[in-house]
């Protein structure tokens, strides 16, 4: 029906479930899906206004129905998501009204020792929809294509002949909220077997028009359904300017591209639906001219790389050093020690974004610094917990125009519980996600200057095989070497030596910390996550020794392990005690 329908007209969808919601009710809070169960009357009235306005097309109020989301049951989402599709099919009956299964994003765990295979939760959703005879299927606002194949190919098994939009969510800056481009999002959606692809959310009318110019939709079913505008902010509400003129017009603009299925998205009404009908008089479908998109041919230029990663990835064995940022402003100290590095043949400065979620200079800052006036190779952390993606996109794109081409993506150690009350945590991604986010970068942006990617192995947890499965997931998505959590325990380095006998390709730089005194070992061992430090070796240190004396002895037992490792790793990682290069020097002067 929805096919035969869009072979001689101009599909129009309703406009936003969720805000409209909030504006006739004043309920800003509660999650509208909800109101299915609890306020099906006002469900069915927004409904019933989106048909009188004109549309021909009324999507289910399901788009947050998952356990995520809602924080329910799945018992409860089904009866959520059945309920929305019997209100809408209700108002629908006997008007020539198509209803859409209506389905959002499910949000995904934000730390990386969480599973986070959502695929039996699509899965639920759909069968929950299937059950009542659903057979239009509208997912909405996604940022990325993961398991959007799988989940379509289901669909596909059930019911063949089902009609499926899929639509995608982008930012002013042409990018989804996950880091991929247009360009990215357009090739992804050949793969999956769907009958229309399109936008929605994210962008108003204007901003949403110049991307669909750059797109040739000779052959598609596309569909453009965005925003009213850009929202305001007041009293802690998002409120949208009141434009159905503006909008329409807009969209009659949209439409004349060859856009077959349009709407609204946040902050549209009945009023914005109504006047979309008006000005287009749906006569059938445009007669403009659709003309091919002329891709500017790219330079020929050869492919660019660290030389950090040149050499780790052309089998040499390298040496990585960290150096903590300050607390304040003065960072001579670690420029100093930068230098000193320098002059000891080490390799890479790695420079770790505030440790112990304890606030000190931004680490992309202290690095692209020190390669500057230093010169050399850096290797910035960036962990999640204090940017979101925006933050995290902005900090990337300037340290790579500083000359920065590694970084190290961690999930961050989390907010201690008594700083909660002022400092919160962001954790828009964890670092498989902030992996895939610099991998699209190098994709979309930096293309022929590319970044290599690290990622942290912690082999002093009690479940390895976990954490092998973790760095593989991080391959997968783009790390190309890893530096491990300091390493003591004979366990461990046993460990390793076998791991990397049987994953050669897996390129490890071996943490190793030289201990200092008694009390450093005892407070790294008990108060500092992932150190775990045997009982012999802090038995070789004593609450009386001198300072001297102390550095001996955690100089020796740094050096025994990295040649224990030497053979069999790629690399050394100094985690340096203090920043105090000098005593890095020992280590490296006494290994073999």
């Amino acid at each position: 029906m929805v096919r035969e329908y869009l072979l001689e007209n101009v599909l129009l969808t309703d406009g936003a479930m969720g805000t409209y919601y909030s504006e006739i009710t004043g309920d800003n809070v509660s999650k509208c899906e909800f109101a299915n169960l609890k306020n099906p009357e006002v469900i069915e009235g927004i409904h019933k206004e989106y048909i009188d306005a004109g549309a021909k097309l009324i999507r289910t109020n399901t788009f947050a129905a998952n356990s995520i989301t809602l924080g329910v049951s799945k018992n409860e989402v089904k009866k959520i998501i059945q309920e929305g599709y019997k209100i809408a099919r209700k108002v629908a009956e006997n008007k020539d009204v198509f209803v859409g299964a209506s389905i959002g994003p499910i949000p995904e765990p934000r730390f990386d020792d969480e599973e986070f295979d959502l695929y039996d939760e699509y899965i639920y959703i759909v069968d929950s929809f299937l059950e009542v005879g659903a057979d239009i299927f509208v997912f909405e606002t996604f940022s990325s294509l993961d398991y959007l194949k799988k989940v379509i190919s289901y669909i596909r098994q059930r019911n063949s002949n089902a009609f499926i939009l899929t639509q995608f969510s982008f930012t002013m800056d042409g990018f989804t909220r996950r880091g991929l481009s247009l360009e990215s999002v357009l090739s992804g959606v050949k793969l999956l077997d769907v009958d229309a692809y399109g936008f929605n959310c994210g962008l108003g009318p204007m901003h949403l028009y110049k991307i669909l110019k750059g797109i040739n939709m000779c052959s598609s079913i596309v569909s453009a359904l965005p925003n009213a505008g850009y929202p305001d902010i007041i009293n802690e509400r998002s409120v949208y300017v009141n434009n159905p003129d503006y909008f329409a017009d807009m969209m009659v603009d949209i439409e004349s591209l060859g856009v077959k299925i349009i709407g609204g998205c946040c902050g549209t009404t009945p009023k914005h639906i109504s006047k979309i009908k008006e000005k287009l008089e749906f006569e059938g479908p445009s007669s403009f001219a659709v003309e091919s998109v002329k891709i500017a041919e790219k330079k020929v230029n050869i492919e660019k790389t660290s030389a950090f990663s040149k050499k780790v990835s052309d089998g040499n064995f390298v040496i990585a050093v960290e150096l903590d940022p300050p607390f304040g402003v003065d960072i001579s100290g670690i420029i100093d020690g930068a230098k000193l590095c320098k002059e000891i043949g080490v390799d890479l400065i790695t420079v770790a974004d505030s440790p112990r979620a304890l606030a000190r200079v931004d680490s992309l800052m202290v690095a692209t610094k020190i390669k500057r006036e230093v010169g050399i190779d850096v290797l910035p952390h960036i962990c999640c917990r204090d940017k979101n993606i925006n933050a995290i996109r902005s900090g990337l794109l300037a340290s790579h125009i500083e000359g920065t081409r590694n970084i190290l993506a961690v999930t961050g150690d989390p907010i201690s519980e008594e700083d909660r009350v002022s400092t919160k945590s962001v954790f828009n991604l964890n670092s498989f996600r902030l992996i895939e986010l610099i991998e699209q970068m190098n994709k979309d942006v930096f293309q022929m200057d590319k970044i290599a990617i690290g990622g942290a192995l912690n082999l002093n947890v009690t479940n390895k095989e976990a954490e092998i499965k973790r760095m593989d997931k991080k391959i997968e998505k783009g790390a190309s070497f890893f530096l491990t959590q300091p390493i003591f325990d004979q366990e461990v380095i046993d460990y390793l030596i076998n791991l990397k006998k049987d994953r050669k390709d897996a390129k490890i730089l071996a943490g190793i910390m030289p201990l200092v005194s008694y009390r450093n070992a005892m407070f790294l061992h008990n108060e500092v996550p992932g150190i775990l430090i045997p009982e012999e070796c802090i038995n070789k240190f004593n609450k009386d020794m001198t300072k001297e004396e102390g550095y001996e002895v955690g100089v020796e037992i740094a050096a025994s392990i990295a040649n224990k490792l030497k053979p069999y790793v790629d690399g050394f990682y100094f985690i340096t005690p203090f920043n105090r290069v000098e005593v890095v020097k020992r280590v490296i002067d006494k290994i073999n």
